[in-house]
């Protein structure tokens, strides 16, 4: 079900920085689905504003190796 604003803004912010770096490296929807062992249509649901689904800790560690990089780089500098 779908529900507006049921996302915070750090969540917001993660989710916004995985899509830019998998934006930015030509990865799919469906490599990350493939990678975190995940539907793709849950990846479409994490990256959809209007959807409660979000990456928790695990998603993003793993994310973190598949883009080669650290779990800080989906976090900003300073609180939002």
């Amino acid at each position: 079900m779908a529900t507006k604003n049921v996302k915070s803004r750090i969540d917001q912010y993660i989710i916004a920085q995985v899509k830019k770096m998998r934006l930015a490296r030509n990865i799919t929807q469906t490599d990350i689905s493939v990678h975190l062992e995940l539907s793709t249509g849950f990846i479409g649901q994490i990256e959809s504003p209007t959807h409660r689904a979000k990456y928790n800790a695990q998603h993003l560690n793993e994310l973190a190796k598949l883009f080669k990089c650290s779990l800080k780089d989906f976090f900003p500098e300073k609180p939002v």
